[in-house]
């Protein structure tokens, strides 16, 4: 098969590689994967009722997204200026050994300081919060960027693993809180039993991404393909999944094909960019932070913002499927930019809803904010990398991660300002 693999790579990239096997495994361990590089930093988010509870004087929901997203934003721009030169394999493994090691950190610094509350605890608690922005830039990018010149189907199962980390961070939550909810100390055992399944998810994915995933023949196929046509960022994944390297051939075959410029990629997606920019300073303007504090007293008490923040990660994964139903995926580019700009009446309609109505509008709302965003998201990134080569692909994947992730920095910036005349 290894022979096979890396003759039928030589074919044109129009081929479709229906005899290479493996689809189906590739796009659960995309899925598991897509899980991995969110799980950690919802799980933070889910259990914000626990850090509220901890901190009540530092806005936790607020100040460790805001701590998380500029590093991630931040630690992606420069990988992405650098992603021709930057080893795939490399960089997300240690994106998820990074995962790994923050989350058993989380465990460690709450079991030292016995769940005590206060600025020592808090700060340590940021720095972890850093510590798993910087792994999400490493990794997300990276996947994103890997996947973008496979099958779209291997990137709508990672981008749907991204939405199932915040529903399964949220039924845990909800599975925790009601076991430890009427014993003494509930919230903390709760958050600890929730961060130490966590962790041993995070190590699987490790586990999954260096000795499964590169060994599949369809990935295999793609991967030989992208080095035939340019890339050297495939080296050390060839050689893990039992292929010679290219390398010797790479340059020639570059400098033959004529890759685009990040430059010239951006001003060509112009239009996709700036609407992952604006989908995600939405969402992140709204979420989580004014869905935990900002949104008054009702009859569900404490279960209140686990229950919105459920309902907006359940709904974010069923939008990430709705475009794999025939008809249903959105690719007119006019099109998205309507859809993007539309979701902006949220604001209102939440700022209205907070105020004069109950929480059953608040619920339909979070819902939508969810659905609307995991469609136009999957949407976005399958098709855009269509009629690249696959070093272009690669590229283009993290340049529209980063717009992601400077609409997230911003969107969590300007959630601060549902605090004016409140105190803030």
């Amino acid at each position: 098969m290894e022979v096979s693999v890396a003759a039928t790579a030589t074919t044109s990239s129009s081929e479709n590689p229906t005899k290479v096997e493996g689809k189906y495994k590739a796009m659960v361990v995309c899925w598991i994967l897509g899980i991995g590089c969110l799980f950690s930093w919802n799980s933070m988010l889910t259990i914000e009722d626990y850090y509220i509870n901890l901190f009540p004087k530092y806005h936790p929901s607020r100040v460790l997204t805001l701590v998380y997203q500029p590093t991630a934003f931040i630690t992606l721009v420069i990988l992405t200026y650098y992603e021709a030169k930057v080893d795939t394999r490399k960089r997300n493994l240690l994106g998820y050994v990074l995962f790994f090691f923050s989350t058993l950190a989380v465990l460690v610094l709450d079991l030292a300081t016995s769940g005590r509350g206060g600025r020592g605890p808090f700060v340590g608690v940021c720095v972890v919060s850093a510590t798993f922005g910087l792994a999400d830039g490493i990794a997300q990018g990276g996947m994103v960027g890997d996947l973008s010149y496979m099958l779209p189907e291997f990137i709508q199962s990672f981008l749907a693993g991204l939405a199932a980390s915040g529903a399964i961070t949220s039924c845990l939550r909800m599975l925790t809180k009601g076991l430890f909810d009427n014993s003494q100390n509930g919230l903390r055992k709760g958050a600890i039993l929730f961060f130490a399944i966590c962790a041993i998810f995070e190590l699987l994915c490790v586990l999954l991404y260096a000795f499964v995933f590169p060994k599949l023949p369809i990935v295999k196929f793609f991967r030989s393909k992208a080095a035939s046509e340019g890339s050297k960022t495939v080296s050390t994944d060839l050689v893990a999944g039992g292929i010679q390297s290219h390398c010797e051939n790479v340059d020639t075959n570059l400098e033959k094909l004529g890759r685009l410029s990040n430059k010239q990629l951006l001003i060509e997606n112009i239009d996709y960019a700036m609407d992952m920019f604006l989908i995600y300073l939405l969402t992140l303007s709204i979420f989580p932070g004014f869905l935990s504090e900002d949104t008054g007293s009702h009859s569900l008490g404490s279960w209140y913002a686990v229950v919105l923040i459920a309902m907006f990660n359940v709904w974010d994964l069923v939008g990430r499927y709705i475009p794999l139903l025939e008809g249903a995926k959105l690719e007119s580019r006019k099109g998205l930019v309507i859809a993007v700009f539309a979701r902006f009446l949220l604001i209102p309609a939440f700022y209205f809803t907070a105020k004069y109505a109950d929480q059953g509008w608040m619920i339909v709302l979070t819902s939508f904010l969810g659905l609307s965003g995991g469609y136009l998201t999957v949407c976005i990134l399958t098709s855009a990398p269509k009629g690249y080569t696959g070093p272009e692909q690669n590229a283009l994947g993290n340049i529209l991660v980063s717009f992601l992730m400077g609409g997230i920095f911003v969107g969590v910036t300007s959630d601060w300002l549902w605090l004016i005349g409140k105190g803030w």
